[in-house]
């Protein structure tokens, strides 16, 4: 990994050199646009609306337009602002971790120690988890002001950029204010539906199947080209209906709860061929209990056949 900023994490006196690092990444196969009928290219280019010419991003400065006036900003201008200039990353303070909205994160970073001894940043680290708080800290970034939470990830200090209160919008839907009486009934089959599908949250037991299929797609067609039948690579897959308005909600979690149990029956009699025994004692047989369409993430995906 490289990083990509380098300062001090500060509160009160205490100052702590940190190299800063991207901690996710994109994984999407990386496609481009092509003419349909050719073949060709297509690209952008920044093309000047006045002479017509294209401009290298060298030569790109910004602006604000207020309507009546247009103010250029060049790259000195922005460099000049104090708050960019600033290579701390200021504690603000410290909350308990539970009031940190999951709305609000953003993007995710690892901090490295970056001086001869570690010793402040693991003491932060530590009193952070001895205390279960969350610091609250404001930096720049990319010519931005970013405001952020500071966290403890296994070994390593994590910062997680929050939005700003006014990026988040109001959830204001006139049905939720509708009056909706749930009998008990309803609420206990509902609870035994979760339940059925409870579980250990994994995140390795998870896969994007729309780029596994998109791979598989690209591979396929590399070998047999572009009179590949994707059909065959793919089978006739009609899609489910979905949003549908559930007419007998007490039928259909009463259906839910029988399916998921008898998957559930089906799994356990199964599991001993799987590779893990541990499985067996999972509530939910993940592989084998089918989800509503609208889960179908939560399935893992059967393995696919490359094209010969």
């Amino acid at each position: 990994m490289r990083a990509i900023w380098k300062g001090a994490l500060t509160f009160g006196l205490v100052n702590v050199p940190v190299k800063v690092y991207s901690a996710t990444e994109d994984h999407d196969v990386s496609l481009h646009q092509v003419h349909n009928k050719d073949g060709g290219r297509i690209r952008y280019q920044r093309v000047c609306e006045i002479d017509g010419e294209v401009v290298p991003f060298s030569d790109i400065d910004k602006a604000y337009d207020d309507g009546d006036k247009t103010v250029v900003l060049t790259k000195d201008d922005l460099a000049a602002l104090p708050a960019e200039k600033s290579r701390e990353i200021d504690v603000v303070e410290f909350v308990p971790s539970e009031q940190i909205d999951l709305l609000t994160l953003d993007r995710a970073y690892y901090l490295e120690p970056d001086s001869s001894s570690p010793k402040a940043y693991v003491l932060l680290r530590r009193t952070l988890e001895q205390t279960d708080r969350t610091a609250i800290v404001r930096f720049s970034l990319r010519q931005k002001t970013r405001l952020a939470a500071l966290r403890v990830r296994g070994d390593v200090l994590v910062l997680q950029t929050l939005l700003w209160a006014d990026e988040v919008r109001e959830a204001a839907f006139p049905a939720l204010d509708e009056s909706v009486r749930i009998s008990a009934k309803e609420l206990e089959l509902s609870a035994s539906l979760v339940e059925s599908f409870s579980s250990d949250f994994d995140p390795e037991e998870f896969t994007d199947e729309y780029q596994q299929e998109l791979r598989t797609l690209i591979e396929a067609k590399l070998e047999q080209g572009d009179a590949l039948d994707t059909s065959e690579t793919f089978g006739d897959q009609e899609e489910e209906e979905a949003g549908g308005e559930v007419i007998d909600l007490m039928a259909a979690l009463r259906a839910s709860v029988e399916k998921s149990r008898a998957a559930r029956e089906g799994g356990a009699k199964g599991s001993s061929g799987k590779k893990d025994a541990a499985a067996d004692d999972k509530p939910a047989a993940k592989a084998s209990a089918k989800k509503p369409a609208a889960k179908s993430t939560a399935k893992k995906p059967a393995a696919k056949k490359k094209a010969s």
